[in-house]
C-alpha cells in the first residue's frame, strides 16, 4: 500500500512523493511513546538553567521534570555576538519562538529575522542554526515534536544524522567572532 502527499516549501517545487507501509513502519515506535497523565506546572523557580554542551548558551528545559515522550520544550537566552549548533532532526519538527529581542536563524541557506513574538517552525532534515549577531540579548521558547530518542543522554546513535556537518560553525553574520567562548 502506498500513499501520496504534496510537500510545500517555499523555496522547493511542489512535488508528490509516494510513502509506503515501511515508511509508515519504521515510525511504528512513535506508538510505544506514552502520553503524560494529568498536568505539570513548571514555575520559572522550577527551571534549572546551564549551559549547551558544545555552544555554552545558556538553557533550560521546561520539561525535564515532565518526563514527556512526545514534547520537548526549552528557553534559550542567546547573549549579544553568540550562536546555537548547526544541526537538524531525524523525525522532529521545531518551533522557535521569539520572547525577548530580535531573533535570527538560518534555516539551509537562508537566514531569517525574527521579531519579538514572532516564530519559525522548521520540519526535520533542514539544518538549522539560532544566533545572535546583536549586542543584546535574545531569548528563544522552542519547542519540538516527537522526542527523538536517538538524542537522549545514553542512546547509542550516529550523531551525523543530527551533526552533518561541523556544528559549531557560526553563520557569515558572525564572521570573526570567537564563539562559543574557551574555558
Amino acid at each position: 500500500m502506498a500513499l501520496s502527499f504534496l510537500i510545500a516549501s517555499p523555496n522547493v517545487n511542489h512535488s508528490v512523493q509516494t510513502l509506503t507501509l515501511a515508511d509508515l513502519e519504521a515510525t511504528s515506535h512513535l506508538e510505544d511513546m506514552k502520553p503524560v497523565e494529568g498536568y505539570f506546572l513548571i514555575k520559572p523557580e522550577d527551571l534549572h538553567w546551564r549551559p549547551s554542551n558544545l555552544m555554552k548558551i545558556p538553557n533550560a528545559d521546561y520539561l525535564e521534570r515532565t518526563r514527556s515522550e512526545n514534547l520537548g520544550a526549552r528557553l534559550w537566552r542567546l547573549p549579544p555576538r553568540s550562536a546555537n549548533t548547526l544541526h537538524k532532526h531525524i523525525r522532529a519538527e521545531e518551533f522557535y519562538f521569539v520572547l525577548e529581542g530580535v531573533g535570527r536563524i538560518r534555516v539551509g541557506e537562508q537566514t531569517l529575522t525574527v521579531p519579538k513574538y514572532g516564530g519559525v517552525l522548521v520540519g526535520p532534515g533542514e539544518l538549522r542554526q539560532v544566533f545572535n549577531d546583536t549586542e543584546s540579548e535574545v531569548l528563544w521558547l522552542m519547542v519540538g515534536a516527537p522526542e527523538e530518542l536517538e538524542a537522549l543522554p545514553g542512546a547509542n546513535t550516529d550523531m551525523s544524522l543530527f551533526y552533518p556537518v561541523d556544528p559549531r560553525q557560526l553563520p557569515r553574520e558572525l564572521a570573526g567572532v570567537a564563539w562559543p567562548p574557551q574555558t
